[in-house]
């Protein structure tokens, strides 16, 4: 019955992904008809950051209580009616009041489906789950500029989506006995929710969570500066560093499909060494190159060695921690991931402006040293 809910799960990753890249593509026309700077954009992101952090921090508590199923369920349908209020907005107060369901929605069902996703699946389907998120990333632009090229306008675009998930909360309903079929063999009436001070005094959490700052800082500073390093350091015209900046995040995409198969003959652990080797030969490819060739290749590789870290880091989580804490260190886990996207690339931007942006590549190995030393610390700890 398990795997008859892998194509439901397949699509709730898919909705993950449709809203992420909205707001960054519809953004250049979104101010102006709002009236408001360009620069408004970050109270938005990060009004849903923040909403992401506390849903995250409280996915333990949720899940105990609710169960996963119902928990994506609810979370889905959160998120299509604060996208539904996007595309009624029509002040930006009214934006900025709808962000902050957007973001309590998107945090909950984000560990909740890792977490049940690593007890139940094999480390495959991890990497092809996030992998659609990236196709769910990767499509969104392209509903937003459909209705954009109709004349339709930026709201449409929020509404075509919401439809979207809305129709994907009554099939996650419809689905609900298949949920409670595999977690009412696995209820243990003793679990209880843990506090963040109950995860920090696991043996290993810190590093875990070090580790996980560490990654999404470097795979959103590259995501976010890679085209102004390209433009600004190498030379590279505006449209062609923004075509080999959006290269970063296929090779993301891609390289988590082909993770899936290599996953098969190796472990969680040797995915992330060779994903970290892979970010390596990338950066060094960037500082040395003298090409926008070889510029190219080498944000591309730091995609694919993005690629199976994610996954494979949250897919080991049971096994590092047990079943039983898992839920409580991955939803902290996304909370530190979404601190780390949140500070460390508007950090980059304040070195990039009062020194030169051609400290990108540096600012990457710095933040690759620490998720190295933080994962391998944390394999020495839990293999004890």
């Amino acid at each position: 019955m398990i795997q008859l809910l892998l194509p439901v799960i397949y699509l709730a990753f898919i909705s993950l992904g449709l809203p992420d890249s909205l707001l960054g593509s519809a953004w250049p026309i979104m101010h102006i008809e709002l009236g408001v700077p360009l620069s408004y954009l970050g109270i938005i992101s990060m009004t849903i950051a923040l909403g992401t952090i506390v849903s995250s921090l409280l996915s333990d508590r949720l899940t105990l209580r609710f169960g996963s199923g119902r928990i994506t369920a609810f979370s889905v349908f959160l998120t299509a009616l604060a996208l539904f209020g996007f595309y009624l907005s029509k002040e930006f107060w009214m934006l900025f009041l709808f962000a902050i369901p957007y973001g309590l929605g998107a945090g909950s069902v984000d560990a909740s489906l890792n977490n049940y996703v690593a007890l139940h699946y094999k480390s495959r389907h991890m990497s092809w789950l996030h992998c659609m998120w990236g196709v769910g990333a990767s499509t969104g632009p392209y509903i937003m500029g459909f209705a954009l090229t109709r004349g339709e306008g930026w709201n449409k675009g929020y509404l075509y989506i919401s439809i979207i998930q809305i129709i994907l909360t009554l099939i996650i309903l419809l689905s609900l006995p298949l949920w409670k079929r595999r977690e009412n063999t696995e209820t243990n009436s003793s679990s209880r929710a843990l506090s963040i001070m109950d995860v920090l005094k696991i043996n290993g959490a810190k590093e875990i969570l070090v580790c996980f700052f560490a990654y999404c800082a470097l795979e959103q500073s590259c995501g976010l500066w890679a085209s102004s390093y390209l433009n600004l350091y190498k030379g590279v015209g505006e449209e062609q560093a923004a075509f080999y900046a959006a290269m970063f995040f296929i090779g993301i995409t891609s390289g988590r499909a082909i993770s899936g198969f290599l996953t098969i003959k190796l472990n969680d652990i040797k995915m992330v060494r060779i994903g970290q080797a892979i970010i390596f030969l990338g950066i060094v490819t960037i500082i040395v190159s003298s090409s926008a060739i070889l510029s190219l290749i080498g944000f591309v590789l730091v995609g694919l060695g993005c690629a199976p870290i994610y996954p494979s880091i949250i897919h080991s989580t049971p096994e590092h921690f047990g079943r039983d804490k898992s839920q409580a260190i991955i939803g902290v886990q996304m909370a530190f991931a979404y601190v780390g996207s949140m500070i460390m690339p508007p950090l980059f931007g304040v070195i990039a402006n009062s020194i030169t942006v051609a400290l990108l590549p540096i600012y990457l190995f710095l933040l690759l040293i620490i998720m190295v030393a933080m994962h391998e610390r944390l394999i020495k700890k839990v293999s004890n």
